[in-house]
Formats: structure tokens, C-alpha cells, sequence
């Protein structure tokens, strides 16, 4: 069974940085696609960024395209999300997620497993 927990929420101002962490345990984040979503208030969750399998690459949603980066640690099983230039539509909650798929080409992704989430939230 994978575990996923999240940290590395908080409180930040417009214009700041949060750097989140997904420790994983159960299954490892090379084999397993990982990637993270996000959930703000009376919106549908939605994808953010994922980590192909093995290193084939990253893909991210276009608003955050330039000011986020997502990472690995493969020695750790932990996955990061470094976040820059923050602004309050920033707000929600962020959830790792590993066996990131897609049905189809062009589909939103999707995933097996989930964390709980952590809450980020950007003052104005």
C-alpha cells in the first residue's frame, strides 16, 4: 500500500516561496509516477506537475509553468514541489499523488494514490 504525506504548508505573501515535500513509502516514486494537485476553495481539484516514470521527463499545468519546479529524491522516496512568485490564487490544497495517468491523450491526469494534502495559503 503507498503512503503519501505531505508538508511544508503554510502562510505566505503574494510574491513569496513555499517549497512542499511528499515523503513516500509503500511503492517508489521512479516506477510509480508522482505528481501534484491542488484543490482551492468551491473549485474541482486539479493537476499541477508530474514526474514521468523514470527520468522521462516533467510536465506542468500552464499557470504554473516558470514559477514552480517539481522534484525527486530518489534516495529519500520523496517528492517536492519548489513554489516562487506566489500569488493568492495560489491558495488551496495540495495534494501528492503517485501513479499519475492520463486515459487518453489530452485527458486531465489523474492518479492512484493520494495524500491527505497540505494547505497553502497566499495573503495579498
Amino acid at each position: 500500500q503507498v503512503q503519501l504525506v505531505e508538508s511544508g504548508g503554510g502562510l505566505v505573501q503574494a510574491g513569496g516561496s513555499l517549497r512542499l515535500s511528499c515523503a513516500a513509502s509503500g511503492h517508489d516514486l521512479v516506477t510509480t509516477p508522482p505528481g501534484w494537485f491542488r484543490q482551492s476553495p468551491g473549485k474541482e481539484r486539479e493537476f499541477v506537475a508530474a514526474i514521468g516514470a523514470g527520468d522521462s521527463g516533467t510536465i506542468y499545468a500552464d499557470f504554473v509553468k516558470g514559477r514552480f519546479t517539481i522534484s525527486r529524491d530518489k534516495t529519500k522516496n520523496t517528492l517536492y514541489l519548489q513554489m516562487n512568485s506566489l500569488t493568492p490564487e495560489d491558495t488551496a490544497l495540495y495534494f501528492c499523488a503517485a501513479g499519475v495517468y492520463t486515459d487518453y491523450e489530452g485527458a486531465p491526469p489523474d492518479a492512484y494514490y493520494w495524500g491527505k494534502g497540505t494547505l497553502v495559503t497566499v495573503s495579498s
